[in-house]
């Protein structure tokens, strides 16, 4: 059989089922194969960007390897934003590129491109393979690594005529990978329960590594009657409506969530799953663990000492270090305080079509389940400061990496992982003009996912922050405004567009997203003036200006 064979069916193997890419002549061998595995559907996109963002949004909420390819010179080159995207996120995906045959490298063969040593510094291991028999254990070999410890992106490059090359079918395919769990030390665990029942009040501090173990941050707190602080990234972590959550900390955040910070009296913080960089920080703000005895739990032993200097730190699945703790907790007499969780009225209190109330109000038409993902934008500051949390594990916000248009593709990965579950992407004009055709690809693989368009016609961050920064907001920042619903609909793709506040009406909303068969996009015309809620975010870039 061909080599190409023996690859999908090493990965079917491991339950992969979707192969995100577009197909090209330097990946031909490995489309060819699809034919006769109807097992794995190729999620064949407009642009290969918007495919590696699909394919970490798939890895996120399938709990498993995600596999994307592309084919030699452009379409890895496309892929790099999404690999180093997946990177930062921790996420385990299988990164194919083409490449032209092994016998025409260096003669300027089509398309010809030295892809390995690209993709070696966003990826957990970059490699070429050059023989056919090489190709399954080179792979398997990057899967394991995909998978172990700090989970992340690999990505191998393999020449069409590799791809085509002939092996036993009979050669023995290696055992798919199973990610070993890693175990926290207990002498640690041990040490930081008796920590933190000596310091009498403190703050839980979690950030997106927490995001698996939502119930067991809750359960911590509980315990110890601390409050919870998010960071922007581990929004929608926990529902805000209960009494120890204290909101976002970092870009955009909450006053209370700053107060306790900087203010508050708490003798010590537990830092759960965060890498503490910029946005979750504000700035790398010293008093967030001055004067306090700090702790911090995570599987990546990187993010230890890094800015902050660490007292206890804790290496392990941050899952099992929390299970390990609260066992501790409890063998010391803590118990868990029961809330009662009071119902909280998000309408906005006036009548003004701001960025503010069109979000929280189109979130009252929205199903409380829905999982937003958020693209990057001036209106992803309100999104952070003002809507509201109705469900664990309901907002998808890539702040950490920024990369506009990724919201796009996100919504379609996440949709494909949880088809159960609805779909809101939140984007930008900006945005929507980078990947916005992905709508096709979710109406061509019948996706029901709602986009918004916040379409103020104009780079909104950007405006916002030369104007703050420097008093002044350059003219071609500016774009000629265009009726994104129209372009939906000469997609054939239902759509609505909003141009007053009494537009955004509830029923009118609630019948689009009813019965959706694919997608449907609803523009939001919306040029809003007000200063987003970027915290201290172009505080810290003034301090640059001379």
């Amino acid at each position: 059989m061909k080599v190409a064979r023996a690859v999908f069916d090493y990965l079917l193997s491991g339950g992969v089922q979707y192969v995100f890419g577009i197909p090209a002549g330097s990946v031909n061998g490995l489309y060819n194969e699809l034919y006769d595995l109807p097992q794995i559907t190729p999620v064949v996109t407009k642009h290969e960007g918007a495919a590696s963002y699909m394919a970490a949004a798939y890895a996120k909420y399938s709990r498993g390897l995600s596999v994307c390819i592309g084919c030699s010179g452009p379409g890895g080159t496309n892929l790099v934003t999404g690999v180093a995207n997946a990177m930062r996120e921790h996420l385990p995906v299988l990164f194919i590129t083409g490449a032209v045959p092994v016998s025409t490298v260096g003669l300027n063969a089509s398309q010809e491109l030295d892809a390995e040593p690209i993709f070696r510094p966003v990826t957990k291991y970059s490699v070429t393979v050059r023989r056919g028999a090489d190709l399954p254990v080179e792979i398997a070999k990057a899967v394991g690594i995909a998978l172990s410890g700090v989970p992340g992106p690999v990505h191998v490059a393999i020449p069409i005529d590799v791809q085509l090359t002939d092996i036993d079918d009979a050669a023995a395919l290696p055992e798919f990978p199973v990610r070993a769990p890693v175990v926290p030390d207990a002498a640690r665990v041990r040490q930081a329960a008796r920590e933190l029942v000596a310091h009498k009040s403190g703050y839980i501090f979690a950030g997106q590594g927490a995001r698996e173990c939502a119930d067991a941050v809750l359960e911590l707190a509980e315990l110890l009657d601390w409050p919870i602080v998010t960071t922007p990234q581990a929004k929608g972590l926990l529902r805000d409506d209960h009494p120890l959550h204290a909101g976002v900390f970092g870009f955009a955040g909450h006053e209370q969530a700053s107060a306790l910070i900087n203010d508050g009296d708490g003798q010590a913080i537990v830092v759960i799953g965060s890498s503490l960089g910029e946005t979750a920080t504000n700035n790398w703000n010293p008093n967030l663990t001055k004067d306090r005895y700090f702790i911090q739990l995570d599987f990546d032993k990187d993010v230890f000492h890094r800015k902050y200097p660490v007292d206890l730190p804790i290496l392990g699945d941050i899952h099992l270090s929390l299970l390990f703790l609260i066992d501790e907790l409890q063998e010391l007499g803590l118990t868990r305080t029961a809330y009662e969780r009071p119902s909280r009225e998000s309408l906005p209190d006036d009548a003004a079509y701001s960025s503010r109330n069109v979000l929280t109000k189109l979130q009252h038409s929205l199903p409380a389940s829905a999982l937003y993902t958020i693209d990057i934008g001036e209106f992803m500051s309100y999104v952070i400061r003002y809507m509201n949390v109705h469900a664990e594990g309901s907002f998808d916000i890539n702040v950490h990496f920024g990369a506009m248009g990724s919201a796009i593709g996100a919504a379609i990965g996440a949709k494909l992982a949880d088809p159960e579950r609805p779909v809101v992407c939140l984007t930008g004009d900006g945005c929507f003009f980078m990947h916005g055709m992905e709508v096709l690809t979710a109406k061509e693989y019948e996706l029901p996912i709602l986009f918004v368009v916040m379409n103020n016609a104009r780079l909104g961050m950007v405006y916002h922050g030369h104007t703050l920064q420097y008093k002044r907001s350059h003219a071609r920042f500016e774009q000629q405004p265009i009726n994104i619903a129209a372009v939906a609909q000469a997609m054939d793709i239902p759509s609505y567009r909003v141009e007053t506040m009494d537009d955004l009406d509830r029923d009118a909303i609630a019948a689009m997203v009813r019965d959706l068969r694919g997608p449907a996009v609803l523009e939001i015309s919306l040029v809003d003036n007000n200063i987003p809620p970027m915290g201290d975010r172009v505080k810290f870039l003034s301090s640059f200006v001379k």
